[in-house]
């Protein structure tokens, strides 16, 4: 194994806390792992990490050497790809992380399409409503809709996700249709708490050109979209949902769209990377790929492709 490749290995224990979990994460038989980390100790004559049967913590000539590491792990990579630009079919692994129901409704049903174009290919595709650590699960790229929180990360446009107000025309038929904001206090809502911070977000539309507020009564709060949806849907009040993630249930007249006058707030869709070094030729084909998929599924507008 050369240096680099146990540089690689190096970062994802160091980052990881686990050689078990880096071994997952890599695709790499555990002892592969270990060995590796034992001749790169050797090779530089010093003890990089301390092991315990719970954990794996960086010693301080470890913490010295992940400082450097990434960035010239980064360089092989990109000085590689300058000198092999047609080295053969994409192979290899992709790390992927996503909100749940555009893996499920978008993404899950246009891969196969996909990778048969690219049969030395394997997608890991995590799908959640949280937002994870990148570098710590050693995820390659991330799906954010709304402000990426981490301003360390390489955020690229995707465009912006349409938002709407709608309802169960049972809860409708019980409360009424809301005509204007105005009716609102006389409403319930279902809350919906971001995993990250468990707080429930403000029910907000746009009025002039100006993002408007206002508390609304409910008895149920989520933390999951699908389970928005479907409280939605049992008629336990109103929800903000992106249009395309409804857009069935709307045409199955199962929810109607109310408010229409006063859209909600349009959320912002990035893809987030790690780093900002160059892209591995494998991950920008799935980003490249990915794009006009979900431009064109969910999104008012976008960054056009790039080669």
């Amino acid at each position: 194994m050369d240096r680099i490749d146990q540089l690689r290995i190096f970062i994802r224990v160091a980052h990881s806390g686990s050689f078990t979990l880096a071994a997952d994460q890599l695709g790499l038989p555990r002892p592969t792992v270990s060995l590796a980390l034992q001749q790169l100790e050797a090779r530089l004559g010093a003890r990089l990490l301390h092991r315990t049967t719970r954990r794996v913590s960086l010693t301080p000539d470890g913490a010295a050497l992940l400082e450097r590491a990434p960035s010239l792990v980064a360089d092989v990579e990109e000085l590689e790809q300058q000198f092999r630009p047609d080295a053969g079919p994409l192979a290899g692994r992709i790390r992927v992380d996503m909100p749940s129901r555009i893996a499920r409704r978008l993404v899950a049903p246009a891969l196969p399409a996909w990778l048969a174009l690219h049969p030395g290919l394997q997608i890991e595709l995590g799908s959640s409503d949280r937002s994870i650590d990148l570098v710590q699960e050693g995820v390659d790229c991330a799906l954010r809709v709304g402000t990426p929180a981490s301003s360390s990360l390489v955020a690229r446009p995707v465009g912006r996700v349409r938002l709407i107000h709608c309802a169960s025309p049972a809860y409708l038929a019980r409360y009424g249709v809301p005509h204007s904001p105005l009716d609102l206090p006389r409403h319930q809502a279902v809350h919906y708490a971001a995993p990250g911070s468990g707080r429930a977000a403000p029910w907000e539309w746009e009025e002039q050109g100006r993002i408007q507020q206002c508390p609304m009564d409910g008895s149920v709060t989520v933390n999951n979209a699908e389970t928005y949806i479907a409280c939605c849907l049992a008629g336990l009040g109103l929800i903000q949902i992106p249009a395309f993630d409804v857009r069935e249930h709307l045409a199955a007249g199962e929810l109607v769209e109310v408010l229409q006058d006063w859209p909600a707030p349009a959320m912002p869709m990035h893809l987030v990377y790690p780093h900002r070094r160059q892209l591995s030729q494998r991950l920008q084909a799935f980003s490249q790929w990915l794009l006009p998929l979900l431009q064109q599924a969910c999104c008012e507008d976008g960054e056009p492709p790039r080669p």
